[in-house]
């Protein structure tokens, strides 16, 4: 068996691959990239490459890092799955998304007892299983963000091999994966790609950031397409969430968005699959999720904060922060019908105008995810505390049906379809004692600035903080969490019953509401969805033919609906 080794590193003068027992030289070619063939390596071979003789140093497009990402890399066979040619895949219009962080799913916190609660999402009713970022990090327990080898699956979640096995279990079970990925940043340790060639150019918040349009630039781009070619194709992944596509610094003429469409694009005709991206962007731009034949980037959809921000401060009474121009129940109602509410409009925690209008005429909904919560909006909180620790059940079951027959996709974060009580804070598992004082002290520093002070914080370099994260699987069995579930598994029926609740035009949509009451009504087509948030009973003027649902039982008696406080009813007039 022979394997060729190659690898990019333009300012070298000498690489040489590194084995167990042996030093070979490799030899320059074209473009920067330095090639050797061995001819007893395979599958298991461990690898690493020194440059100009220095220290070996990780294969940058490593699949496998069985000892951590300082370590030597290993070869591993990843390849399309036999299964693969029997999945049609799963594409995003109609669909209900559940977000799932890996190592805190279950109490195993691997991708083999992830596939044990699989089934329970099929019960649920949800389509696509969004994975938070798999690849290589430094430490045992983290979020996942502070990736530093994109080609290789963390050995803490179980290896590549657990991947690929875990994404046939989710197939076989007619669940989609939708796997997030980083490229606008990489971790604090264990970033050795400068090392190789210039793939830095510049830093952003969270560290340093890709050259995406300077010298060396081609390549460093292709490092990327091939990474979303790798994880669709070989892992049989559907669709990939990009993280942070506002802190990607391109001023070339063609982004790497549109590039990056245009090649999944290509890709799905290929493997004759729908493949899906999505961004998570801060820009409030709709210009992202334009097709590229109107002039946009051509992603499929894009996360939606402004739905989360009214959603929740609505709830919670919050408006601190970037909650600040929320809160209002006119401005809920705004972005149940048109998803930015900085719109090219004043936003006063940026202090400036933000964001450009939606053509609700010509934008189909289901290109906006719509969710109560989601990792980023937990795990920033100082005590990673859920809505179910400020908002009663009732309050959960109101926010859950305004997503779920809403014109948008629906997200679910992991457990929040009972209300589970557990938090889910921020972690890392850094070995350098001095990075651990810097993730201390940023992060208290990071939550001062929201009003939270140090004895608020968790610390998260602990490993109770990581530990309390898990989800408590007993709960969903107890109350009220069991209501709370029944209410979810409800919601998504009715949505694959009724074609208004995933029509996805947006123009038709329209809100209802009544401030001092605390009321919306919500209009798809003939179906309503009447609201109560407030604290008292109250009678709507509403002819009501049908009742669909009602959780806590509905009055209709003389072209009135009466809802109890803090519930809901979808009914047909």
């Amino acid at each position: 068996m022979a394997h060729e080794f190659a690898v990019w590193a333009p300012t070298s003068s000498s690489v040489g691959l590194v084995l167990d027992d042996r030093t070979v030289a490799m030899t320059g070619a074209a473009e920067g990239w330095w090639r050797v063939t061995v001819p007893d390596a395979g599958p298991g071979t461990d690898y690493a490459f020194s440059l100009d003789g220095g220290e070996p140093l990780p294969d940058p497009r490593s699949r496998w890092q069985p000892h951590g990402v300082h370590a030597p890399s290993r070869l591993v066979d990843v390849e399309p799955s036999p299964a693969d040619a029997a999945w049609t895949g799963r594409s995003l219009p109609g669909s209900v998304i559940y977000e799932m962080h890996v190592g805190t799913f279950t109490p195993g916190g691997t991708f083999a007892s992830a596939e044990e609660r699989l089934d329970h999402l099929v019960e649920l009713g949800v389509d696509l299983v969004e994975v938070l970022p798999v690849n290589a990090f430094d430490g045992t327990r983290g979020w996942g963000y502070d990736g530093v080898l994109w080609y290789a699956v963390t050995e803490n979640y179980g290896g590549p091999a657990a991947f690929r096995r875990f994404v046939d279990a989710c197939h076989a079970r007619g669940l989609g994966v939708v796997l997030d990925v980083v490229y606008n940043h990489l971790g604090p340790s264990g970033a050795y790609l400068d090392r190789f060639g210039p793939y830095f150019l510049g830093e952003n918040v969270w560290g340093p950031s890709l050259n995406l349009d300077g010298p060396g630039s081609d390549t460093v781009r292709a490092y990327i397409l091939d990474n979303v070619t790798m994880w669709l194709r070989d892992f049989g992944v559907d669709a990939l969430r990009l993280d942070a596509v506002h802190a990607l610094r391109d001023a070339r003429a063609v982004h790497l968005l549109e590039e990056m469409a245009d090649h999944v694009a290509s890709l799905a005709a290929h493997l004759r699959r729908p493949l899906t991206l999505i961004a998570e962007s801060d820009l409030n731009d709709p210009r992202l999720i334009t097709s590229r034949e109107a002039g946009g980037y051509g992603l499929d959809a894009q996360w939606c904060d402004d739905i989360h921000h009214a959603l929740h401060s609505t709830l919670t009474g919050e408006t601190q922060g970037y909650y600040a121009d929320f809160g209002s129940l006119a401005t809920l109602a705004e972005v149940l019908h048109h998803p930015f509410h900085h719109a090219g409009t004043w936003s006063s925690f940026r202090g400036r105008t933000h964001g450009r209008p939606v053509d609700l005429l010509r934008t189909p909904g289901h290109r906006f995810l719509a969710y109560l919560q989601d990792h980023d909006q937990v795990g920033n909180r100082a005590a990673g505390d859920r809505l179910s620790a400020t908002v009663s059940p009732g309050l959960l079951a109101c926010g859950a049906a305004l997503v779920f027959c809403s014109p948008y996709t629906p997200m679910i974060f992991m457990g929040e379809e009972w209300g589970a009580r557990t938090p889910w804070a921020f972690f890392v598992g850094f070995d350098d004692p001095e990075l651990q004082t810097a993730v201390r002290e940023g992060r208290t520093k990071e939550f001062a600035e929201h009003g939270w002070g140090a004895s608020d914080v968790p610390d998260p370099t602990a490993e109770s903080t990581f530990e309390a994260s898990k989800l408590d699987w007993s709960e969903p069995s107890r109350e009220p969490h069991g209501a709370l579930l029944g209410v979810y598994r409800a919601l998504i029926a009715l949505r694959r019953a009724h074609p208004e609740l995933t029509d996805p035009h947006l123009d038709p949509v329209r809100v209802d509401h009544d401030a001092e009451a605390r009321t919306l009504v919500v209009h798809r087509g003939s179906l309503r969805l009447a609201v109560n948030l407030g604290g008292a009973s109250v009678s709507l003027s509403m002819a009501a033919s049908e009742v669909l649902y009602a959780p806590s039982g509905v009055d209709t008696a003389a072209d009135t609906l009466t809802l109890e406080p803090e519930s809901f009813a979808l009914v047909r007039t």
